[in-house]
């Protein structure tokens, strides 16, 4: 609908459909009161009356009074006699600042498309320097650009005026529609400003791992030359000695070239640290970072175990060098060719040392000071030796060859005796002293093997963490990746935990505390078992992980053919799928003691530390035992309360059980007569569970066995009787005052004693608790009485089966 004058109606009406957004369906021409326009405007609409018609109905209206029968007059402006309240300056003013809004918006978004533009064209230098300023210089155009967002509040501003505007009665809906438009705008910039901040953060962290990638490279281009030269060097050392001075050589050389390259190999060790800790934050460039590590890893891998190799095969040819030259001047030819060799070194010797010790006193009386003196004793026992040295030879190079000669026994390589320390004063190859001498080797023997011990064990150490962390990295992290979400089944990615138990815990505390102790031991290894009595309470988390161990198997036995999986190992270049990696722990848990054994066997007895590795072994196998109890404890089913009220579970293993009980229908007097059921036990410390083991057979069944409950003992309640006439490996537990017996029939009397130690022990502890409770608390006396006389009444049992 357009309403106009009569004396503009023309040119308006022709420009009407040019200035409406919509169609006109009407449009109300008010004629004008004067004679003249009035008959203007007729003239005008007779000529193109029929143009008008065919394109719009136009209705003739010859008052202010016909006009309020078409529009109401709160739509119509005083001028046509309405009361709409409107004034033109102001709409001016108002959608001035809204296009100039618009304009400026439009300005930032050029704006902001040119900086992306230059950003992304920006070449990247190869030098760290040059990305450290272009990092600074992007980022503080990136903060100027972010103060132009204060044009926001001019968007909030006309928004308010507005919606001021809005909330009159009287409001037009052109308002409506500039606020739409006002608000669309103000849309547009906090889109625009949120694109913007991603972008840049997605080009600063671009920059930033391209600078992390310069310095990673160049730590690994310094490192690998060294580790390459290292291992040439290693091929270039001679296992050939022919004497024994000549491998005691190569010996040092190697012992030197193998301090150097532990050197290298723990810079190594963080280089590859550092490479796994980039690919951990999702680097752009984690597969070269990957590789490289794996190739450092490789190159330390092969050559540690070169040298470890070379050292053993090279203390042994010495340790047999050694036996050979005892052997040889234990002979008549032996002893003139060691005398020859004697008189050759004391002819080329200064004439002050062949003059003898006391000579060289009184010579320098003058200048021997207590310190100098001390440090003189060395020579004095060179002296002493090589003439003490010419005697031996000559008397064995002088004796006639007898019938004990020709028949001497070579002597045999036996094992080591480190608890009888070497005392000879004197390297003699006589056959008095010809022992001692090879004593003296045996005994350092064990110490090179004891010093490869501590080295593998702190290399599997960094192999398990590298290892740890590939899977919690290519498995683990790559359930995140938005990349390989379609390959993984969308109930994997809420069961991570269970494939992965807390494998991220056990990391943790390997890589950041127990690899840097077991490092801290290499120089000073006697304090290796202390490392481990410290960290003993840190390894319960394997506890833990081994109790979810069937889970974690079940879950991958049901999606091991994922393509996920298949792609993380093609990615990992793993040769072993990941269920391989997910038992490592378990398997690291078992290495450990092995190693610590291996240590105390080539420890002396009473060297330092020896109390403590024996205290390391016994920790980490009742560790064992304790993860082995645990694993068997969650496959209890049917127990109706909370297992972890009964406390800790301490033994667990399967008897044969007979029950009798004194009370009741199922009172059973013969026990022999009854054929034994099979439970499997466990021994808390609250209560004693017996359970009825079960397992699934066929194809695709579950082979981790499971426990039904069956019935329950408070230990408060329980007595013992230790020996039963007629088989070693039975013992008695009675319930209530034997009102139930149950005759239980250990697989080896080693179990029966195990299970009664324990056994005792809780119900020891629980006398000295109750004679504590009965000295204290405020129970009645007859309360107190009852415990008293069930105390002495299980003492009294005691001592009896023992006797």
């Amino acid at each position: 609908m357009a309403v106009s004058y009569q004396r503009r109606g023309l040119p308006r009406i022709r420009r009407s459909p040019a200035s409406f957004p919509g169609n006109l369906h009407l449009v109300l021409v008010l004629r004008p009161t004067s004679f003249f326009q009035r008959t203007v405007t007729d003239l005008g609409f007779r000529f193109s009356q029929e143009d008008f018609m065919l394109k719009m109905p136009v209705v003739m209206l010859s008052s202010v009074t016909d006009l309020l029968r078409y529009i109401d007059e709160n739509q119509l402006t005083s001028e046509f006699g309405g009361t709409l309240d409107y004034c033109h300056s102001d709409w001016i003013v108002l959608r001035t600042a809204i296009e100039s809004f618009a304009v400026t918006v439009k300005d930032i978004a050029q704006m902001l498309q040119a900086f992306g533009t230059k950003l992304a064209e920006t070449e990247l230098p190869d030098e760290g320097t040059a990305i450290v300023h272009l990092l600074s210089t992007h980022t503080d155009k990136y903060r100027k650009l972010k103060a132009i967002w204060s044009v926001s509040k001019e968007g909030r501003h006309l928004l308010a005026s507005l919606e001021a505007s809005g909330r009159e009665e009287d409001s037009l809906w052109d308002i409506r529609l500039d606020w739409e438009t006002v608000q669309r705008l103000l849309a547009q910039l906090r889109d625009m400003e949120s694109a913007f901040d991603g972008f840049f953060e997605k080009h600063h962290l671009k920059l930033q791992q391209y600078l992390q990638l310069l310095r990673y490279e160049h730590s690994f281009q310094e490192v690998r030359p060294t580790v390459y030269r290292l291992a040439t060097q290693e091929r270039e050392v001679s296992l050939s000695g022919e004497t024994l001075t000549q491998t005691e050589q190569t010996l040092r050389d190697l012992d030197s070239l193998e301090a150097h390259a532990q050197e290298e190999m723990a810079r190594a060790q963080t280089i590859i640290l550092h490479g796994h800790q980039l690919a951990a934050c999702h680097h752009y460039a984690m597969a070269l970072i990957v590789q490289r590590c794996n190739e450092l890893r490789h190159r330390c891998d092969t050559l540690s175990k070169a040298l470890r190799a070379k050292h053993t095969h090279l203390s042994q040819a010495y340790h047999v060098h050694d036996i050979q030259l005892v052997e040889k001047f234990q002979s008549k030819e032996g002893a003139q060719a060691a005398l020859k060799d004697i008189d050759r070194f004391l002819e080329g010797a200064p004439s002050l040392l062949s003059s003898g010790h006391d000579l060289l006193a009184v010579e320098f009386e003058s200048v021997l000071t207590a310190e100098i003196q001390v440090k003189h004793q060395p020579v004095s026992l060179i002296h002493k030796q090589l003439y003490g040295l010419k005697r031996k030879a000559l008397c064995n190079a002088s004796h006639e060859p007898s019938l004990a000669d020709k028949h001497v026994r070579p002597i045999q390589l036996v094992a080591p005796r480190p608890e009888n320390p070497p005392r000879s004063k004197s390297p003699l190859f006589s056959p008095k002293h010809g022992k001692r001498r090879h004593n003296t080797n045996e005994a350092l023997w064990p110490c090179h093997l004891h010093s490869h011990v501590m080295r593998e064990l702190i290399e599997t150490e960094r192999v398990y963490v590298e290892e740890l962390l590939s899977v919690l990295l290519g498995y683990r992290g790559e359930m995140e990746n938005p990349g390989l979400s379609g390959l993984l089944p969308p109930i994997l990615q809420s069961k991570k935990d269970i494939l992965f138990g807390n494998m991220p815990e056990i990391y943790n505390f390997h890589s950041r505390v127990f690899l840097q102790d077991l490092e801290g031991c290499l120089e000073t290894p006697e304090g290796v078992g202390a490392c481990f009595l410290e960290r003993k309470e840190n390894f319960q988390v394997y506890e833990c992980y081994c109790q979810n161990k069937s889970r974690s198997e079940s879950l991958w036995r049901q999606f091991s053919d994922c393509a996920f999986f298949q792609e993380c190992q093609k990615k990992l270049e793993h040769k072993l799928g990941l269920d391989s990696y997910l038992l490592k722990p378990v398997q690291r848990l078992t290495k450990y003691q092995l190693l610590l054994k291996e240590l105390l066997k080539y420890s002396p007895g009473g060297c330092e530390g020896t109390s403590e590795l024996q205290g390391a072994l016994a920790a980490m196998l009742d560790l064992l035992k304790s993860v082995n109890d645990s694993m068997h404890q969650i496959a209890i089913t049917g127990y109706q309360g909370e297992l972890s009220d009964l406390g800790r579970v301490l033994m667990q293993g399967s008897f044969s059980v007979w029950i009798s009980h004194k009370k009741g229908p199922t009172r059973m007097k013969e026990l022999a007569r009854f054929k034994p059921m099979q439970r499997h036990l466990f021994l808390y410390e609250r209560a004693l569970l017996f359970c009825k083991r079960r397992e699934e057979h066929g194809e695709g069944a579950d082979k981790t066995p499971s426990y039904s409950f069956k019935h329950c003992l408070k230990m408060s309640a329980v007595g013992i009787t230790e020996n039963v006439k007629g088989d070693v490996k039975k013992f008695e537990i009675w319930y209530s005052g034997r009102e139930e017996v149950y005759l239980v029939q250990a697989p080896t009397v080693e179990v029966k004693m195990a299970w009664l130690n324990d056994l005792r022990r809780i119900l020891t502890n629980q006398q000295k608790l109750l004679k504590g409770f009965g000295c204290h608390s405020h129970h009645s006396p007859k309360h107190t009485r009852q415990r008293v006389g069930l105390i002495h009444l299980r003492h009294l049992w005691l001592s009896f089966s023992l006797r």
